[in-house]
């Protein structure tokens, strides 16, 4: 193997997806499980997820599908003990699943509306690190990726719990590089712009017709394109790499040059 595929290679590593039987997270199980990882597909969609397993290892060997609701604490304990025992180790954990919310004012968002928001996009997310920790460091160290968006870090005239879950979970990594820098555990953040997906589909289908919403937001996209699942995967195979082995804390924007006007 020459050097700049030694750096990128995954094998003997297992990774942990959340949100992961479709769209990012189903791209991001493919490309891992494509450098070598072995990967565990977590999400509520079974069928789905069971079918993005499959298609990647039909075994089980190296891909197996875990139901998960990562707002369940005690769901969380039990199905990362699941997959430790069953790959042997757990080295990267992916924090992808989430939710977009209501489109409507703060103002007349309700509460249940903004604590679903926070219960899987924030809570989920500290529910996975928090019991992922002890595996990483029986494993002698590991990678977390949050899944944030460019809106956790400008923002926008819309879902307004969507926009504040995802700066929440830019700032957990950042809290979690540091406290877990010293243990040989990196986290960071990746902040998707406009990336076509089955959830931004399903929520642009409510203002009309779909090909035009994504044909106006490619207008407001420097590259004049939007991205594609693959290009978020590519820039996650980065940072749970060895190509990455100096870089924590950091945030990782992949939008097409959208917040850089």
């Amino acid at each position: 193997m020459n050097p700049i595929s030694r750096l990128f290679s995954l094998t003997g590593k297992v990774a942990l997806i959340t949100g992961a039987a479709r769209g990012i997270g189903a791209a991001t199980a493919q490309m891992l499980a494509a450098a070598g990882a072995k990967v565990a597909i977590l999400d509520l969609l079974e069928e789905t997820g069971t079918a993005t397993a499959s298609e990647i290892d039909p075994t089980g060997a190296t891909a197996r599908f875990w139901r998960l609701d990562v707002s369940d604490e005690a769901a969380v304990d039990r199905v990362f003990g699941e997959v430790e025992a069953h790959f042997g180790r757990i080295d990267i954990l992916v924090n992808n699943a989430g939710i977009d919310g209501e489109n409507i004012p703060t103002h007349e968002l309700s509460l249940a509306q903004w604590e679903r928001v926070m219960r899987i996009n924030v809570t989920g997310t500290f529910l996975c690190t928090k019991h992922v920790i002890a595996a990483m460091e029986r494993a002698g160290g590991g990678a977390i990726v949050n899944l944030s968006s460019m809106y956790g870090i400008v923002s926008g005239p819309d879902v307004p719990a969507y926009h504040a879950s995802k700066a929440a979970v830019r700032m957990m990594a950042k809290t979690d590089a540091m406290l877990y820098a010293t243990r040989n555990i990196r986290a960071n953040s990746v902040h998707p712009g406009f990336i076509r997906t089955p959830m931004l589909e399903e929520a642009f289908s409510k203002l009309g017709d779909v090909e035009q919403v994504f044909a106006g937001m490619s207008k407001l996209v420097p590259m004049e394109r939007v991205g594609a699942p693959e290009d978020i995967a590519a820039g996650i195979l980065y940072l749970v790499s060895d190509a990455s082995r100096f870089v924590t804390g950091t945030e990782l924007v992949i939008d097409g040059g959208y917040i850089a006007r």
